[in-house]
């Protein structure tokens, strides 16, 4: 099977995909990242139910994530403006971390897994940014396509 980038034209310019011929169907996509912290910080947020002096970090976190979701093609220059359906951020504490997981649906003529990355990276920055005070030490990794369905390849990690 021969794969090609299909964001660059046959002279090698940046090029928007031409969807126009495909069917809209309901498409799905899942995202998910992790925010990595020194324990010592890690356990005074948990202490602190992870609320700081700018308020709630997962509930301004979870916002924040859905509005680049909302945003991302104006981010990334080459994605759709789509409807979307469905938004859901989860933030979780795991060990020593907080777990992102964005899910995000469409019923449109292209997949959303730029939005859900987008909105696992932009969750996970603003965790740094509200939490950056008590250590530059925080670590964000493991920002991954977990799961797509719709259109014509599906994938699922």
């Amino acid at each position: 099977m021969s794969k090609e980038l299909s964001h660059i034209d046959e002279e090698g310019n940046a090029s928007m995909v031409d969807v126009s011929n495909k069917k809209s169907s309901v498409r799905n996509a899942i995202a998910s990242g992790k925010v990595i912290f020194p324990v010592g910080v890690f356990e005074k947020l948990a202490e602190q139910d992870f609320l700081g002096h700018k308020g709630s970090i997962i509930q301004t976190a979870i916002i924040a994530g859905i509005q680049a979701v909302k945003k991302t093609s104006e981010l990334i220059p080459l994605c759709h403006q789509i409807n979307l359906s469905k938004i859901n951020i989860d933030i979780i504490p795991v060990k020593n971390a907080l777990q992102v997981t964005c899910h995000v649906k469409c019923n449109e003529q292209t997949g959303v897994e730029m939005e859900a990355l987008t909105g696992v990276s932009v969750a996970a920055l603003t965790i740094y940014d509200m939490c950056k005070a008590l250590s530059h030490d925080i670590k964000i990794s493991e920002i991954q396509l977990e799961q797509k369905t719709g259109g014509k390849n599906d994938f699922n990690r």
